[in-house]
Formats: structure tokens, C-alpha cells, sequence
């Protein structure tokens, strides 16, 4: 699976790299909407205490999440909303999704940080919850921190790339989980 991962993100990157930049743009304007998609690969590891309404301890699985979402760059600040959903392909989760807004302040020529905030649904495996336990669904409030390096700041010679290296990382609740995430966004 993990292989089955890495070839994904590795084509996702190869097909992101001759999608043209498309960013409409006027000389001299830093103001612009910027829609991206992406793809990343993570772990989700749920706490080991159990708390009210959380799922039983010790949860976990690896995720391969497509991310969509639209930016607006009003100079040195970023604002945006976007929409995610995973698919667990090893341990506990079935499916993940979710809708978040976002801050960032731009780093570089065309990086930036960014903190989020927003809402996640969690599906888990029917063979993770004992028969007993009739809901495999649980959901909560997310947030989290995370960077997009631009190509353009890693030896580009561009002001400007169309392809972003992203890491972030989320949490539920009072940091019930912890929930790394690594991929490729392409923006237009």
C-alpha cells in the first residue's frame, strides 16, 4: 500500500509539472482568486485516551486525501476555503472528509504558511468497531497549521509557480488526534 502511495503522489507531481500555469493575472496586481487541487498521503492517529464521544483508543490509518480549494491573494495575506476527502488505505478508517477555511501569509516569491480551521467527518473500517458498538461515524471540529513552498522558492527562476510542495498538520478537539499530511497541490 505504502508503494501504491508513493506512485500516486509521484504521478500526481509528474502530471501537475505540464499542467501550464493558468493564473489570470494583471501586470503590476497582487490581488487574485487562485483555485488549486492536490493530493496528499498521511497518517491519522486518533488519541489513546478515550474521552467523551471520541472513538475507541488507539485508533489510526494511513490516508490518501484529494484536497480542492480556492485562495484569494490580497498581497502579503492569503485567504480561502477548501474541501477534502481521504480514502484509508491501511488500519482503522474508511473514508474522511471535510471543509476548512484558511489564512496564510505569502513567504518568498510565491510560498506561504497558512493555519486552518473547519469540520471533519471520520468513517471508520466496520472491522474497527466491536460488534457492539453500532456507530463507526465520528466528527468534530479541526484545525491546524501547514506550509506550500513554491517551486519558484526552491532555485526557480520564475516569480511564480503553478506547482506547490505542501505539509500540514491537524488536530480535533483539545489535540484528541494527530493528523500529518504530506503532497503536491497545482494551482491555476
Amino acid at each position: 500500500m505504502k508503494a501504491l502511495s508513493l506512485t500516486t503522489l509521484a504521478l500526481a507531481f509528474a502530471a501537475g509539472t505540464a499542467m501550464p500555469a493558468m493564473a489570470q493575472d494583471d501586470a503590476g496586481s497582487t490581488s487574485r482568486l487562485e483555485p488549486y487541487v492536490g493530493v496528499l498521503g498521511g497518517l491519522h492517529d486518533f488519541d489513546n485516551d478515550q474521552y467523551n464521544g471520541s472513538p475507541p483508543s488507539g485508533y489510526r490509518g494511513w490516508l490518501l486525501e484529494g484536497v480542492a480549494g480556492l485562495n484569494y491573494n490580497l498581497g502579503p495575506v492569503v485567504i480561502g476555503a477548501e474541501g477534502s476527502v481521504a480514502k484509508g488505505i491501511d488500519k482503522d478508517i474508511d473514508w474522511e472528509y471535510g471543509a476548512a477555511g484558511r489564512l496564510g501569509l505569502r513567504a518568498g516569491k510565491d510560498s506561504m504558511f497558512f493555519a486552518k480551521v473547519g469540520y471533519q467527518w471520520t468513517k471508520f473500517d466496520s472491522s474497527a468497531f466491536p460488534p457492539v458498538s453500532g456507530d463507526r461515524h465520528y466528527n468534530g471540529t479541526t484545525y491546524g497549521i501547514g506550509t506550500e513552498l513554491s517551486l519558484a522558492d526552491m532555485g526557480g527562476s520564475a516569480d511564480r509557480s503553478n506547482i506547490r510542495l505542501r505539509a500540514q498538520v491537524d488536530t480535533r478537539g483539545n489535540f484528541h488526534s494527530y493528523r500529518p499530511m504530506v503532497g503536491v497541490v497545482a494551482k491555476f
